[in-house]
């Protein structure tokens, strides 16, 4: 018989809506029947590509002996992260400062007022090898209730009360000087020898590379080109990247890229689509290039839907096995594919090698030579895969997530000069508009199946406005600007700290929690702070507006007292630090064209930290409204004249482009 979940619209609640446990979603019902019948809440957290999500719903919810013991004695809570980060960065925090560690499925237990008293990741259903099983832990826990409650009642307190007295770092001031420490942090974990930081696990953490990209370009370091640059192939090579259906995974399983934790998600995907073009724009390499172009047609035929939206990701397990869609033996090859030709893909591949459970990952680990592999070859074994099991995909469209290939594609776009990429950005940001954005300009969390809900978060704002940010740069298209500078002033009224600056994690008339976060730290994907930051100095640069430039000025001495001990783990907030620290150039376009092409103009004008506002007479009376400076500048009867400023230091303008090229190397 299903569960509360069954109504829900998350595909991770939905695995769970017919569990002998009787779940419910978060949410006033399950905490009025806790407090009723006096019982502890059982609050589980994960998402529904996680692995070992699967495999503790396996042993212990779907087993009805668990299931009884938390019928009886809790109150069963399913958080889906994805759509409630506010509530998972709350309780992972507690995870972290009770256990020392964190991860999901996260496992908390609590008093009917959302008070944690026990916290911890996954659990066997019994006890074995010193790790304490899930039966037992809730046996105790449910004696505790019944002969200690007001004992686990203060022990909550006490951990609410210690979230609530965390202390704000005095605000700094930035510098070159922290770039310059991060960068020697990064190169102490350096693995010189295969790319990336630290050993195994190892993780992409594009945002990191991208740190060390625009560190080298502003710079001139080669240690920082060096490091992303032996990163940026490593992983490509390695079977963290699908050699035959694109895409990178979620994180290596050992350090030199080859095992992965096999779920793929779209945040690493559309970071790592970024990262991969601007090094191609940086570097000129085409390797790169290649690189972006697999990963976003992989983001493009697997996870887009038809209506420009863009799914979260895809599951590890496939039939209930771990990495079964992606691993092959050399016979299979021989079936799909004609003699050489199968000879020559497991050559070039290293199929035959054992690498996971006696099979092959698809790698080009072991050669620096370029595959000989046709294309048509990758994809006859692409619709072989596709066919041979199945692999659940959560079609979740997430506010925050498409921002940030809204930005990739974007970016990509510009660097690659691909068109098709700069549209599907806009079939995204127009998704997202019409079904993510209430008419006041308010963000909801996440769509699926016709439905939208979810008050949005920091990172739905910060994310969706940095995408858009990107987007403006590669269309000029007014909208964009619009939209970005409508986000942010919400951000502004619902998530600022006006005292200390930075930005909470859910809105200021949003659902309360039991602690109100401000997250800096840039892990898994920056965080919300880091990229408002961003977008805050470039809404000033771009508009003028001494409102943007005050709330730059203090996010970013906020960002600086917060990450002075350890700037190596803030590397989007150092990436935003850059640009601010790089001088600036300013470009305005005024043109009498009605069909200016922007395209051609990009292909023809390159230029990095510049902002660029195009002045027509359909759009010049909006403009004017979002960047007063521009008043003054007129529209040409006939033609197009540029002004160039830099360091707010302006040159005489320029009737074509020849003469701007020269302005911009002249600049440079």
């Amino acid at each position: 018989m299903p569960n509360h979940l069954i109504s829900e619209k998350s595909p991770y609640l939905l695995q769970h809506a017919n569990n002998p446990v009787n779940w419910y979603p978060w949410g006033p019902e399950a905490f009025a029947k806790a407090a009723k019948e006096d019982k502890p809440i059982f609050l589980s957290i994960g998402y529904s590509t996680c692995h070992w999500c699967h495999v503790m719903e396996r042993e212990s919810f779907e087993d009805v002996d668990v299931a009884d013991i938390l019928n009886q004695y809790f109150i069963a809570v399913k958080v889906d992260r994805e759509e409630r980060p506010d509530i998972d960065a709350v309780y992972m925090n507690v995870c972290q400062a009770m256990t020392g560690q964190g991860g999901w499925p996260l496992t908390v237990l609590m008093t009917p007022q959302q008070e944690p008293f026990f916290a911890g990741t996954y659990f066997p259903k019994n006890s074995h090898g010193g790790m304490p099983g899930l039966i037992e832990i809730l046996g105790q826990a449910a004696r505790l209730w019944r002969t200690e409650k007001d004992e686990l009642i203060q022990a909550g307190n006490e951990i609410v009360r210690a979230l609530s007295q965390t202390e704000t770092a005095p605000a700094g001031e930035i510098s070159k000087e922290l770039p310059k420490k991060a960068v020697k942090q990064l190169k102490n974990s350096f693995d010189s020898k295969n790319g990336g930081f630290g050993g195994a696990p190892k993780f992409p953490s594009p945002h990191n590379l991208i740190f060390l990209l625009e560190y080298a370009k502003e710079e001139h370091s080669s240690l920082a080109l060096q490091m992303a640059e032996k990163t940026l192939e490593k992983m490509y090579r390695g079977g963290i990247f699908d050699h035959i259906g694109g895409g990178f995974s979620r994180y290596s399983t050992d350090a030199f890229w080859l095992v992965p934790h096999f779920e793929k998600m779209l945040y690493d995907n559309a970071l790592l689509s970024y990262a991969y073009a601007r090094a191609h724009e940086i570097t000129g390499k085409k390797f790169y290039s290649q690189a972006a172009e697999r990963t976003i047609s992989y983001v493009l035929q697997e996870l887009t839907d038809e209506r420009g939206g863009i799914y979260c990701g895809q599951d590890a397990d496939s039939d209930g096995v771990e990495g079964q869609y992606y691993v092959f033996m050399p016979q299979e090859i021989h079936q799909v594919l004609a003699p050489q030709e199968a000879d020559r893909f497991c050559a070039d591949y290293d199929i035959g090698s054992n690498h996971f459970e006696g099979k092959s990952i698809p790698n080009l680990l072991h050669t620096e030579q370029t595959p000989q592999t046709s294309r048509q070859t990758l994809e006859r074994l692409y619709l072989y895969r596709l066919h041979r099991t199945r692999l659940h995909k959560d079609d979740k469209i997430l506010t925050a997530w498409n921002g940030l290939m809204i930005g990739a594609l974007a970016k990509a776009g510009r660097a690659m000069e691909r068109s098709d990429y700069i549209e599907a950005a806009r079939r995204a940001a127009e998704f997202l508009e019409k079904n993510l954005m209430e008419q006041s300009g308010r963000l909801l969390v996440r769509w699926r199946d016709g439905e939208a809900a979810g008050e949005g978060k920091v990172d739905d704002y910060a994310f969706t406005a940095w995408g858009l940010m990107e987007l403006y740069q590669s269309t000029l298209d007014l909208r964009y600007l619009e939209l970005t500078v409508r986000l942010m002033e919400i951000m502004t009224e619902q998530f600022w700290d006006s005292n200390d600056g930075g930005f909470y994690i859910y809105a200021a008339d949003g659902e309360a929690l039991i602690h109100r976060p401000k997250e800096v730290y840039d892990g898994a994907i920056p965080s919300g702070n880091s990229v408002a930051a961003m977008v805050l100095n470039w809404l000033f640069e771009s508009t003028g507006e001494i409102k943007w430039e005050r709330l730059t000025q203090k996010q970013f001495a906020y960002l600086a007292g917060e990450i002075q001990n350890y700037p190596a783990g803030y590397c989007f907030a150092l990436l935003a630090m850059l640009r601010r620290l790089t001088p600036s150039q300013q470009l305005v376009i005024c043109t009498a064209e009605d069909n200016f092409c922007v395209s051609e103009f990009a292909r023809n004008v390159k230029g990095d930290n510049i902002t660029i506002l195009l002045k027509t007479q359909k759009n010049s009376k909006k403009l004017d409204q979002l960047a007063p400076f521009i008043k003054p500048y007129p529209i040409p009867q006939s033609g197009t004249i540029y002004y160039l400023c830099k360091n707010r230091a302006c040159s005489a303008p320029v009737k074509d482009v020849e003469s701007l090229r020269r302005l911009l190397a002249d600049e440079n």
